[in-house]
């Protein structure tokens, strides 16, 4: 039941779920259940209480990936990621042995190696529910920016550890091999429970800078929207362009009556021309049809054909000076996506998989890995430049990919997504929340995007302004900051990461092992050993256990 608590604790801590902003402070209460429940166990009954901690958050937390494709696919995700809470639960019962009372922070380091592991394993890894992407609105955030999300994970796992720690002195539970037993149980009660305040109210003191160190850029962002929800937003491409290019126009036309100023950039989602702009003479005609009628560089996402039988997801940099053609032959004003998702984007076993689902065919043809950094240059109208940048969907779950962008050089951050096969789920908040938390960590203003929303404009302190609702048509507007200061997390890159996964195993290896428990003969050779008759210390005979030179004594 702790196990379970835990999970549905973990769950509520993410945006969507209880409310829009979700509920921070229930990420370190997760670990603190599930750090009760395994606290003595063997590792056995700890791998059952992680799994099922697992489940009881992924399962309702990952609803989104089911919304039109069933319950087979999303259970099976949701079990593949509860695996790692398994083994992380297994762990747990040695971790909490640490020697010299470490066992909070070898838990919270063993937390960040699992989170590490699972963003990496199987196909490429799958980030998503980190405990640092619950934490956009708690002060824990601001650590982001000194060691990315396994800085943010670490201090919430760190509070719930010590909180553990609190509950077990109170109610004198069985506290793990080796702990003081002597001390009275509110002096080390209120002692961890102030150290877990003190952890989880550090990120307060973390300066967010947010001055606009190369000056300000004035964006638009335009939210088309799709004629409807689901999977079948592909089958109506054109409607989609038309969309984004009928939203532009109207923005173009406000600019010429004087009502709003001209946007230096205007970005478009992922997939807002599904209909590749080279091969199809209408497509390109619509897309360069609204650069020329808002007379600025615009920013979209293209499904394009190749290379070979594979496709690319795109963002591709139009310019009224030379529209499409440029975009393509300008290595700086193109990006494919680096970290197209598996099972959405491309059938890995692919014949494998069909026999449990033949959904699987609806990936019909498999996307290809871009193998450069999303840095785009938007030029300007005074002749400068600005540097972009980019990040599609699911990438912005991923550490190193917003990372390498910003240390290319990247001024400012876009995500391009498309929420429209997720329909009306909490898959739209969460991503926000892993956009807000990229601001913070990279010291970079993000602009979300996307084709049905939820869109907005975040500054780099992660404070996200005019946010849109789903499956709404709008065009968000205003002045981003552009800013090259690289923040600690960038320039430290995974070392926080490596160096908290180091530092998991060491505690690992070196915590106390756990009681043993005697085996038949010992249990046996006690009872003959502590009985009266010839083999016991009574008058019969043999010798006395409480006579130091007796043979059963010794």
């Amino acid at each position: 039941m702790l196990a379970l608590g835990g999970g549905v604790a973990a769950w509520a801590a993410f945006p969507g779920a209880l409310r829009p902003d979700g509920l921070w402070w229930l990420a370190p209460v997760a670990v603190t259940l599930l750090a009760l429940a395994t606290a003595g166990v063997r590792a056995r009954r700890g791998a059952l209480s992680g799994l099922l901690f697992g489940w009881a958050f992924l399962v309702p937390h990952l609803a989104w990936s089911g919304t039109y494709v069933g319950f087979l696919p999303w259970f099976a995700l949701a079990t593949v990621c509860a695996l790692f809470y398994a083994a992380l639960g297994a762990l747990l019962p040695r971790l909490q042995r640490a020697r010299l009372r470490l066992g909070p922070l070898a838990v919270a380091c063993g937390w960040v190696a699992v989170e590490a592991a699972r963003a990496r394993v199987p196909f490429e890894g799958f980030p998503w529910g980190r405990l640092a992407f619950s934490q956009a609105d708690g002060p824990t955030a601001a650590l982001a920016a000194l060691g990315s999300t396994a800085a943010v994970t670490f201090a919430v796992a760190l509070a719930g550890a010590l909180l553990a720690g609190a509950v077990r002195a109170l109610l004198r539970l069985p506290a793990p091999a080796g702990a003081a037993r002597a001390v009275p149980r509110a002096v080390p009660a209120a002692a961890a429970a102030l150290a877990a305040a003190a952890v989880l109210g550090a990120g307060a003191l973390v300066p967010r800078p947010t001055a606009a160190e190369g000056g300000t850029l004035r964006v638009a962002a335009v939210q088309g929207n799709t004629p409807s929800a689901g999977l079948d937003f592909n089958a109506e491409r054109r409607a989609v362009l038309d969309n984004h290019a009928r939203a532009t126009a109207a923005l173009a036309q406000q600019v010429d009556d004087g009502l709003v100023p001209r946007p230096d950039v205007v970005l478009w989602p992922e997939n807002s021309s599904d209909i590749d702009p080279y091969g199809n003479a209408d497509a390109a005609r619509v897309v360069e049809g609204a650069v020329d009628a808002v007379g600025a560089p615009v920013l979209v996402g293209a499904v394009l054909e190749g290379p070979g039988r594979y496709v690319s997801n795109t963002g591709l940099l139009a310019t009224p000076a030379d529209g499409l053609v440029g975009a393509l032959q300008d290595p700086g004003r193109h990006y494919v996506k680096q970290r197209p998702a598996p099972f959405a984007e491309y059938m890995p076993h692919r014949a494998f998989f069909r026999r449990f689902s033949d959904k699987v065919d609806l990936v019909s043809r498999d996307f290809v890995h871009g193998d450069a950094v999303g840095l785009l240059r938007v030029p300007l109208a005074d002749g400068g430049q600005a540097r972009l940048g980019d990040v599609i969907c699911f990438e912005v779950a991923f550490d190193d990919t917003v990372r390498e962008s910003v240390r290319a050089g990247a001024q400012f951050l876009v995500v391009q997504t498309n929420n429209a096969t997720f329909g009306y789920s909490d898959e739209a908040v969460q991503q926000l929340a892993m956009s807000r938390l990229r601001a913070v960590e990279s010291g970079r203003a993000v602009v979300q995007i996307s084709t049905v929303g939820v869109s907005a404009l975040i500054t780099p302190d992660g404070t996200a302004h005019e946010e849109t609702s789903l499956f709404t048509t709008a065009v968000l507007q205003g002045d981003v900051a552009l800013r090259s200061t690289q923040t600690l997390s960038t320039r430290l890159g995974q070392a926080p990461e490596l160096a908290l996964c180091a530092a998991g195993v060491l505690l690992l290896l070196t915590a106390r092992r756990g009681p043993r428990r005697a085996g038949p003969a010992r249990s046996r050779r006690r009872r003959r050993g502590g009985a009266g008759g010839p083999a016991g210390g009574g008058p019969g005979g043999g010798a006395d256990r409480r006579d130091p030179a007796s043979p059963v004594a010794l």
